[in-house]
């Protein structure tokens, strides 16, 4: 399936609907039961506008600066951040299936500590190996999350909620929703592996705040 950029909220749906398509047939030629991906944000820069009450966002913003890596000491989890951006064929970019443990953000939301919803993406498995976000699901509220940034600054960010969605409900789930203050999203596959659609049927979705900057 091709589907082209047409409108901000068309892009949401449509790249969610197309890379699920693209990752389907990615597993079928690696083989296995590994994960080749995780659901993916719309290639546009939200603006702030509240999805919850915000009155918790005491720290205040950071300027936009790239990330360089990621560090989630509960689950064991460190990975530098490669940049993912949109394909020729205007579907979102995942880090590569063939180096599960490595970790990528989303280069057209926020950089971590921005006002936005910073979106990171993982694989929980790839290659017949675990993958970076295998032990994604382990986080609780309270949990804390570390992103070096290239300034030399490190975004520390607090889990407020842990949510495991059916991809067929992720455009539901609002995940890339505009927010208030600076918040982090972490993003991979969960839940039963279909063996007949060679693909996980849920996602695992990470909602973190910034808490230090």
């Amino acid at each position: 399936m091709t589907t082209r950029i047409t409108s901000r909220r068309g892009v949401l749906i449509a790249l969610v609907v197309a890379l699920l398509a693209a990752l389907a047939v990615l597993v079928l030629t690696l083989g296995g039961d590994d994960d080749p991906g995780t659901a993916q944000p719309p290639p546009a820069r939200p603006v702030a506008s509240a999805q919850e009450p915000q009155a918790q966002h005491v720290v205040a913003a950071l300027p936009k600066s790239d990330p360089v890596s990621i560090d989630i000491p509960k689950i064991g989890a460190h990975s530098s951040l490669i940049p993912l951006g949109v394909n020729a064929d205007n579907t979102i970019e995942v880090p590569p299936v063939t180096t599960p443990l490595q970790a990528g953000w989303y280069s057209y939301a926020p950089t971590p500590g921005e006002v936005g919803p910073a979106v990171v993406l993982g694989h929980v498995d790839g290659n017949h190996q675990k993958g970076i976000f295998f032990r994604l699901k382990e986080l609780a509220p309270g949990d804390r999350v570390s992103i070096t940034r290239k300034d030399g600054t490190t975004a520390v960010f607090e889990v407020t909620k842990v949510h495991q969605v059916p991809k067929k409900d992720f455009e539901r789930e609002g995940v890339y929703d505009d927010t208030a203050g600076p918040e982090l999203r972490l993003i991979t596959c969960g839940g039963v592996f279909d063996r007949s659609a060679h693909n996980y049927v849920d996602n695992i979705v990470v909602y973190a705040r910034l808490v230090e900057g």
